[in-house]
C-alpha cells in the first residue's frame, strides 16, 4: 500500500490498486464502483487513526476502564424459585419431572 502522507491529511492515501489488493486479501468481490466509495471511506478512518496519533497522551496511564472497577459482580445470594411442579406446568411438555424437548442430530434414546 501507498505510504505517502497526503498534503492536506497527513495520512497515507489509499489509492485503487491499494483497495484492490485489500479486497483481494480479504476475498472480497468489489465493483469499480465499491474501489472508489471504499477508498474515500477508508482514507476517513486512517484520518481519524491519524487525528488519534497525533494527541499527546505520553503522562496517560494506560486503563481497562474509563472509571476504576473492582469488582462488577454481585454476591451470590440464594433466593427461593418457584417449586418444580410450578415450572414445568407452564412447559409444552414434561417428562418425569423435566422439560421434554425434541431430539437433535438424530440421537438415540
Amino acid at each position: 500500500m501507498s505510504t505517502e502522507p497526503t498534503p492536506d491529511r497527513g495520512a497515507p492515501a489509499l489509492g485503487r490498486q491499494d483497495i484492490a489488493h485489500l479486497a483481494r486479501l480479504a476475498r472480497l468481490a468489489v465493483t469499480d464502483e465499491e474501489l472508489d466509495r471504499f477508498a474515500g471511506q477508508l482514507g476517513a478512518v486512517l484520518d481519524a487513526v491519524a487525528q488519534v496519533q497525533r494527541a499527546d497522551a505520553g503522562d496517560v496511564v494506560p486503563t481497562t476502564h474509563a472509571v476504576p472497577l473492582t469488582n462488577v459482580l454481585r454476591t451470590d445470594v440464594v433466593t427461593p424459585s418457584l417449586p418444580r411442579d410450578v415450572v414445568l406446568a407452564g412447559a409444552p411438555a414434561a417428562d418425569e419431572d423435566r422439560f421434554r424437548v425434541p431430539r437433535i442430530l438424530g440421537e438415540e434414546e
